[in-house]
């Protein structure tokens, strides 16, 4: 089954339109729009409309426009408020990087030690990343490798049993 687009550009090139799209904004398509956009499309569209509104109020005689300028900001106030949303999303969500060094470490305290192909089997990440990311926080100090049948596994450093003493014995 062939997946197409919902908007055909021959449609377009042609003339012939589609039904109005209600995710249309006085002719902007909102959804490719980055929710910044969105946030200040929304007050400046919103703010025009408003002050259109008060101008032919105060200075003409047509004080019934006000019912038509109303209904349409509220298009302009759904815009700017699925921008702000957009913006507390983005914001709220952690980097990719982040949360995929913090799947790996979970993993480790699990399972103690971990070989590269273990920690893709048990995380998202492919045997690659799993090694790369393992080398870099080896390499940073942060991990401890230990060698076993010719393979390398990883692990989080354990206290060394002879300073655990040592410290006690200190107290």
């Amino acid at each position: 089954m062939e997946k197409r687009p919902d908007r055909d550009l021959e449609s377009r090139r042609s003339g012939h339109h589609h039904r109005w799209d209600p995710d249309d904004f006085f002719g902007l398509d909102v959804d490719r729009m980055s929710p910044k956009a969105q946030a200040v499309t929304g007050v400046v569209t919103g703010g025009l409309i408003l002050l259109a509104a008060a101008l032919l109020i105060v200075f003409t005689h047509f004080w019934w426009l006000i019912f038509i300028f109303g209904w349409a900001v509220f298009p302009a106030f759904g815009v700017f408020a699925r921008g702000i949303a957009g913006l507390v999303d983005s914001r709220s969500e952690p980097p990719a990087a982040n949360a995929r060094e913090r799947e790996l470490l979970e993993a480790l305290q699990r399972s103690g030690e971990l070989t590269p192909a273990q920690a893709a089997m048990e995380t998202s990440l492919t045997v690659n990343e799993a090694d790369e990311m393992l080398k870099d926080l080896a390499a940073k100090g942060h991990l401890d490798v230990r060698v076993r049948g010719g393979g390398l596994f990883y692990g989080l450093w354990e206290p060394d049993s002879e300073t655990v003493r040592r410290g006690l014995e200190d107290e």
